[in-house]
């Protein structure tokens, strides 16, 4: 009897060469490093050196997620990966009434450029890569780093790393928005026009199909959505006169990694393969870069259960393990204990010990594509490909991705899929360990990790003394010549900095810009 995958496509028993008939391998696959790259961007991959081991993290204060990030290091992190509290994210300062019980309980709190030096404190910005989960304020804690760097004496084309900055997914999935679309992607836009003249080594945007997924896209659903959005992305820079072949490099994925480790080999395969076919016939790219879907990879944090902590381990190991079968080019593993509260110190580094494991102990390393040729897998991969694009093509009739967000459409898509996978784990069909079957009398203590409530007023006290302090007439002028760039064409991110050097805080930054683009309210499509 045959199973579906998460997709809802068959998977059969058993499947040969009849599976594949009519299949061209040699034009499907080609060679790892070549287009179509469904085989890996790379030609050697991990047989050369290893994906980037990132470990998510950032709560409290700056200082308490500067400590954390300095233990990561020590203990073999490649490179660091920022979380970012709700207010921050949102564009609010901690003393915010808005802010009001959110400082510093998801990610860290970053106010103004003194929390960023505080947060990198110690920590040479030229020797390591950071990710920051940021995406509406991107340009903000970006033009920071860029600023602690200056102070470090490291200059802006040594500087590594990648912002999020994917503002469409927020839309659809994940909520943390700040502008309406339109000033959204221009915003974007600034961002790949500055850093291609400042900061030339940065990935200026991750596009994001993790937060679709956790909020229950299937892989298909995942990847189509993710695409279609980083369609969008590169129409916007077009227009906005860009040669493709002068962002398209930076650009970067960002994608989940499920239990299910045959469909998501296949789900990374097909996605490389649609991007490179998009880029090179519909944007004309010839650079090979920028027909490279490169991307990181996190462990499915929906997937993890508070009910026997202790068995996420092994999920996330497996997960992991496709992540890598897939092709990432870098990865974080969950905490173990994520789905009760914020990662011990000990549960952090057992999930960057679990990576550790993948790329030293096992011989996954050892051949590039381990799993090219196999009949299940290839099937599978087109069954994804074929899938993806069909949605693909629905979003395109729609007029493209924001069209179809102010449709409703990618959501509605999402929230259907998210019913079915509640209904088939309600009903027992969807086995879920230590939930619906294998489950304890009694679950065991576990002592989570929590942050101090008085990280709050620490804060509000951090940014009356910085207001107390700094030049305000200075602070003010800035202001002033950021919101004269935001009613008129100029790039923004050149009086951003201004402020922000000035110690204008996030709060006061995104106000200025709210004044001038307004803030997005959604409507209910359905």
């Amino acid at each position: 009897m045959a199973r579906e995958s998460e997709s809802g496509l068959p998977i059969e028993p058993v499947y040969g060469p009849d599976a594949l008939e009519g299949w061209d391998a040699r034009e499907k696959l080609g060679e790892p490093g070549s287009y179509p790259f469904t085989r890996g961007v790379y030609p050697s991959m991990y047989t050369g050196r290893p994906w980037t081991m990132r470990q998510y993290a950032g709560f409290g204060t700056a200082t308490e997620s500067n400590a954390r990030y300095k233990q990561l290091i020590a203990n073999g992190t490649m490179g660091l990966s920022v979380a970012f509290d709700l207010p921050t994210q949102m564009g609010h300062d901690s003393d915010a009434a808005i802010a009001s019980g959110e400082v510093g309980k998801v990610g860290v709190a970053i106010d103004s450029i003194d929390d960023m030096r505080v947060l990198f404190g110690g920590i040479p910005l030229d020797k390591v890569s950071t990710s920051m989960t940021i995406n509406a304020p991107a340009a903000l804690l970006l033009l920071m780093y860029q600023l602690v760097g200056e102070e470090q004496g490291v200059p802006a084309d040594k500087l590594t790393g990648t912002i999020q900055n994917d503002v469409l997914k927020e839309y659809i999935a994940r909520g943390t928005y700040i502008f309406p679309p339109k000033p959204s992607l221009r915003l974007i836009a600034d961002i790949f026009k500055y850093c291609k003249a400042e900061i030339p080594k940065w990935n200026t945007i991750s596009i994001s199909g993790y937060h679709m997924a956790e909020a229950g896209a299937s892989p298909a659903q995942e990847i189509a959505f993710t695409l279609a959005d980083g369609i969008e992305y590169v129409r916007t820079a077009v227009a906005a006169g860009m040669d493709v072949d002068d962002f398209a490099p930076r650009l970067s994925f960002f994608f989940v990694s499920r239990t299910t480790i045959l469909e998501e080999v296949a789900k990374f395969r097909a996605a490389r393969r649609i991007w490179a076919k998009v880029m090179r016939d519909e944007f004309g790219a010839k650079n090979p870069k920028s027909l490279m879907l490169r991307f990181h990879t996190q462990t499915a944090g929906v997937q993890l259960t508070a009910q026997q902590p202790e068995v996420n381990l092994v999920r996330v190991a497996v997960q992991g393990l496709a992540a890598v079968l897939g092709g990432t080019q870098s990865l974080h593993t969950n905490s173990f204990d994520e789905a009760i509260a914020l990662p011990t110190d000990k549960s952090a580094r057992l999930a960057l010990r679990t990576q550790q494991v993948l790329a030293y102990e096992t011989d996954v390393t050892a051949t590039v594509d381990p799993f090219a040729g196999s009949y299940v897998i290839e099937r599978m991969t087109d069954d994804v490909e074929a899938a993806a694009l069909e949605l693909m093509a629905k979003v395109e009739d729609m007029g493209g991705a924001v069209s179809a967000i102010e449709r409703g459409f990618q959501k509605n898509e999402i929230e259907r899929s998210a019913y079915r996978i509640a209904l088939e784990t309600d009903s027992g069909e969807r086995v879920v360990v230590g939930v619906n079957r294998f489950q304890l009398e009694e679950e065991e203590p576990y002592e989570p990790l929590r942050v101090d409530p008085a990280i709050e007023a620490q804060q509000a006290e951090r940014l009356a003394k910085l207001r107390a302090e700094r030049d305000q007439a200075a602070v003010d002028a800035a202001l002033v010549e950021l919101k004269k760039a935001a009613e008129g064409t100029d790039n923004v991110l050149y009086p951003m900095k201004d402020a922000l050097r000035a110690r204008a805080t996030v709060g006061e930054v995104c106000n200025a810009l709210r004044e001038v683009w307004g803030a997005y309210v959604p409507t209910d499509a359905f």
